[in-house]
């Protein structure tokens, strides 16, 4: 498989997706992932799990099925002032944090207050990646998001479930890769899997950093020491040496 990581996965505790755990690792597994990220929804999102649920995943080992499994949030931002849906003492404890504007737990401003949410979840140091940047429903000023990802080493997801369920991503997806293209901003390609069987696809994303002409070098996918260094650097991952 050319791409060796999924960073964006859910499970049945997500409330709307409909595998185990242990489904998605084994299908991973199989289908030739190496590193493979748990990032169910946070408690805000209808029928996502209560806080406890992600405070309780480091029982989950580092490594299952023979690959490597992190354990982490899609955490929801729930104000323009960039916080999240779990508290900052379990955040330190994942290995892996997406941080996700969703109309069911926050309502568009407009391009200016939605920018402002995202620049601001930036400056928390357990936010790893941003997802979804060309949901519609959300517009941004994408080049000043862009450049605050390299500032902050922040990666930027292009999301491949986007091109089904948010109708009219393509162009603010190309227009947000072309810019890390140019800015020299790392971009991962998240399935958004929300059953075992999408863990690993990622056609349209790649279509979009294709049409980009987004370097190798800037994908994490294509190398799981990519996405462990970056962790490690951000002083998570202390146990795991390299």
């Amino acid at each position: 498989m050319k791409y060796v990581l999924d960073t964006h996965t859910h499970t049945i505790k997500s409330g709307h997706a409909y595998s185990t755990i242990l489904e998605n690792v084994r299908w991973a597994a199989d289908h030739g992932i190496k590193l493979l990220c748990t990032t169910d929804h946070g408690p805000k999102m209808p029928g996502g799990p209560h806080e406890f649920y992600f405070a309780n995943l480091r029982v989950l080992p580092f490594y299952m099925e023979g690959i490597i499994h992190l354990k982490g949030c899609e955490a929801n931002i729930i104000d323009f002032e960039g916080n999240l849906d779990i508290h900052p003492r379990i955040q330190s404890r994942l290995d892996i944090i997406i941080a996700s504007l969703h109309d069911n737990c926050i309502t568009s401003r407009g391009r200016e207050e939605n920018t402002k949410a995202i620049l601001k979840v930036m400056d928390n140091p357990n936010v790893d990646i941003i997802g979804h940047l060309g949901n519609p429903s959300f517009p941004i000023i994408e080049e000043l998001v862009v450049k605050a990802a390299k500032e902050k080493n922040v990666l930027i997801e292009i999301n491949n479930s986007s091109f089904k369920s948010r109708p009219g991503c393509e162009e603010n997806c190309l227009k947000i890769a072309s810019l890390c293209r140019d800015y020299g901003v790392n971009i991962v390609m998240g399935s958004d899997a929300h059953i075992c069987y999408d863990i690993g696809k990622f056609q349209k994303s790649e279509e979009i950093l294709q049409k980009a002409k987004v370097p190798d070098e800037l994908i994490i996918n294509l190398d799981e020491n990519r996405l462990l260094k970056y962790l490690k650097y951000k002083g998570k991952l202390k146990d795991y040496h390299l």
